[in-house]
């Protein structure tokens, strides 16, 4: 691993919850209890979380209506569904069925795959940096899958096959999805042409398979803590239908229903960054459920590693002074 870097830094290893929620238990680690009023503030109702049809935002006939309706979602919401994707079914229920299996795995498995204290790729939980935070009710698998040179070669190469081809074709196509969902923005912010492309070719990619257990006491736990993402874009695919995914908006939180055949995008900090502050990276959570277990499958994208974010040149004008930069 020597010359690698670690764009994630440091993390504690802890208990798989996948074998904890074996166990039955009559009650719960404290680690794992959050404060009562976590789940407070829920409208529990169906949402109109936006819809974008990447078909029509392609034709000539439709592109400028769902352009618009692009630019207010990402504005308005920082979160919608995309249908008629072209991301290849079969490829999707490869990934579906083959990340089910990975989880599957024998715990002497996937411990092969483990975070390590140096790294926090791998197997295990996201972000755990203090020895008395409280805990996420769900195991992740968490990697760098672009730019190849990045990877870390105790993790993909060794991926099971067939998981590791479909995988390498996933990531490809993810990529692809999020250069033209990227570029159409680009256009509705009214960047100069080609801006935003430049900003984002050869970017950074990570992938994040994540699996929520049921729980007996779900009120009790936080599947995903609160958070915005610290990307250019996601792209999150669930591999079942339960629901768990909720956004905040307005000081509520609004549970996400799954859509048939649809991915999820959301805006990351970085794009927010990029946009001048005009789309928006809003915080959302998973919570689990009582009975039946929970999987997603986020890709994340943003610009090159080495590279020095802030607001695009062409959006920065005297009403629109630079929002923020971060390097």
């Amino acid at each position: 691993m020597e010359g690698i870097e670690k764009p994630y830094g440091n993390t504690l290893i802890v208990p798989s919850v996948k074998e904890l929620a074996k166990q039955n238990l009559s009650n719960l680690p404290s680690r794992y209890i959050q404060p009562q009023n976590h789940h407070n503030m829920v409208i529990t109702e169906p949402n109109h979380t936006p819809v974008i049809d990447l078909h029509r935002l392609l034709s000539i006939e439709f592109g400028s209506t769902e352009l618009a309706k692009l630019h207010l979602a990402s504005k308005d919401w920082g979160f919608f569904h995309l249908v008629n994707h072209g991301v290849s079914s079969s490829l999707v229920e490869k990934v579906k069925l083959e990340t089910q299996d990975f989880f599957n795995l024998s715990m002497s498995e996937k411990r092969k795959f483990r975070q390590t204290p140096q790294h926090a790729e791998g197997f295990g939980q996201a972000f755990v940096i203090t020895e008395d935070q409280k805990l996420d009710w769900a195991d992740i698998f968490y990697m760098t899958t672009l730019p190849i040179h990045m990877r870390l070669p105790h993790l993909f190469p060794y991926l099971p096959l067939p998981f590791r081809e479909t995988l390498e074709l996933y990531s490809k196509e993810m990529k692809n999805l999020a250069m033209i969902i990227i570029d159409h923005m680009g256009k509705a912010l009214k960047m100069e042409e080609m801006e935003m492309r430049e900003i984002f070719e050869d970017g950074f990619q990570l992938m994040r398979m994540n699996y929520y257990p049921p729980n007996p006491q779900p009120e009790k736990v936080i599947g995903l803590t609160p958070h915005s993402d610290s990307v250019g874009i996601t792209i999150l695919l669930q591999l079942n239908e339960v629901e768990g995914l909720q956004i905040r908006k307005d000081g509520m939180w609004l549970p996400v229903i799954p859509l048939p055949n649809a991915f999820i995008l959301n805006i990351g900090d970085l794009l927010e960054i990029i946009s001048n502050g005009t789309y928006r990276s809003i915080e959302h959570r998973a919570i689990v459920n009582s009975e039946k277990e929970r999987l997603s499958f986020a890709t994340f994208y943003s610009p090159r590693y080495d590279g020095i974010v802030g607001p695009a040149p062409s959006l920065i004008t005297e009403k629109s002074p630079p929002w923020l930069i971060c390097s």
